[in-house]
């Protein structure tokens, strides 16, 4: 079985877990409507789901290591298929809730396991392009799945909405027990010995750069849209059609980033914040001109998801003897900056105006090159490619 036919099927595996968690935000509005809550309540679904990721995503790693990873790969997809089909049928609110968390326990699960089986199945020089086609998955899902859910909702039915979702994970699947061989785990460690990475105070360096990358890139990406509407002036056509804009560059920026980590990644690592730095000055000066504003876009897109794969090798670089438990404090903090960035974007939003949110962003790019200059600085990176 080539290596590429496994990252795909692994990487739908990303899209429909992904889809399932964010998608539901395009289909708020039915979902307040028919079980008759608020639109903030409805809006627990996504915030709890969130939650709940970054306060376990370690601990159940930790429960899961030693596991056959095909069979932990299949389990979690099983368990997201029928809480997407509990949802779709779910006869009140609080039964669609708790349809929710309790697979937000298991999404940590498969990306850690997702990334070490994609890194594994390849030479280690090729490692960080076997990951990037995991994140094509995660980046498809974050800026289609919306679109694609709500469309299925307004034409269809809720119903339907969260059948997509199911029928994605069901395919996924199919796919891992058929065409995926089996991943058994050689040496298990124990939970001290993973733990034991912890101390490192480098690891905590490179966690804080990966949570202030990922604030950054949320304290603007979070009101993409109404900086568009307002500031551009562009209609909601308009703006979904550079959603997908957004998206589409994504892919080709998430395969040019893994090129340049397999040649450098502390080289790719600095030069980062400083380009989506560019990209922010740029949104915040050009961003009353349509024209100019596409370019940017497409250009915005590239850099955006480039991001998610640098800082999950920045951070993983230096957990390599925990790899699996390593990518869950990645996806762990990465959590926790989008809870702290789109956070901060509301703020500057509410207090300065949608045009100066950019700032928001520029300044946690400006801790994360601190983060990363401090790292560099002070510890021996000889063992890191550069």
């Amino acid at each position: 079985m080539k290596t590429s036919f496994v990252t795909f099927i692994i990487a739908l595996g990303v899209f429909g877990i992904v889809n399932t968690e964010l998608g539901v935000i395009g289909i708020l509005p039915q979902i307040s409507n028919q079980f008759q809550v608020s639109i903030s309540q409805a809006g627990m679904l996504v915030s709890m789901f969130a939650l709940i990721i970054a306060i376990s995503g370690p601990f159940m790693i930790l429960l899961f290591s030693g596991i056959n990873r095909k069979k932990i790969l299949a389990g979690v997809l099983a368990i997201f298929t029928i809480a997407n089909l509990v949802s779709a049928f779910a006869p009140n609110y609080s039964v669609l809730l708790f349809s929710r968390i309790l697979p937000a326990f298991l999404h940590p699960v498969y990306f850690s396991v997702a990334f070490s089986a994609a890194a594994s199945s390849v030479p280690k020089e090729q490692s960080a392009k076997a990951v990037s086609r995991v994140f094509t998955g995660l980046t498809v899902g974050m800026v289609l799945g919306i679109p694609i859910t709500s469309f299925i909702g307004d034409q269809f039915s809720l119903e339907a909405a969260f059948l997509f979702s199911a029928v994605i994970n069901a395919c996924t699947l199919i796919g891992i027990i058929t065409w995926i061989p089996s991943m058994s785990v050689k040496e298990k460690l124990s939970y001290g010995k993973q733990l034991k990475i912890l101390v490192k105070p480098q690891l905590w360096l490179n966690i804080a750069a990966t949570c202030f990358i990922l604030a950054a890139l949320y304290s603007v990406y979070s009101y993409f849209a109404e900086y568009l509407r307002i500031v551009t002036n562009m209609n909601g056509k308009t703006i979904s059609i550079m959603l997908i804009l957004f998206g589409a560059s994504g892919v080709f920026g998430n395969l040019q980033a893994a090129k340049l980590l397999s040649k450098s990644i502390v080289k790719t690592t600095i030069f980062y914040p400083l380009l989506l730095g560019i990209i922010y000055l740029l949104v915040f000066s050009a961003g009353n001109y349509t024209i100019p504003m596409i370019l940017i876009i497409i250009a915005w897109g590239a850099v955006f998801t480039s991001g998610l794969i640098i800082s999950q090798t920045w951070l993983t670089s230096e957990a390599s003897e925990a790899s699996e438990f390593g990518n869950s404090l990645f996806v762990s903090f990465a959590n926790l900056g989008v809870t702290i960035g789109t956070a901060s974007g509301g703020w500057f939003l509410s207090q300065m105006g949608i045009h100066q949110i950019v700032w928001s962003g520029v300044l946690f790019l400006m801790l994360a090159l601190i983060s990363i200059g401090v790292k560099i600085k002070l510890f021996d990176l000889k063992k890191v490619k550069v």
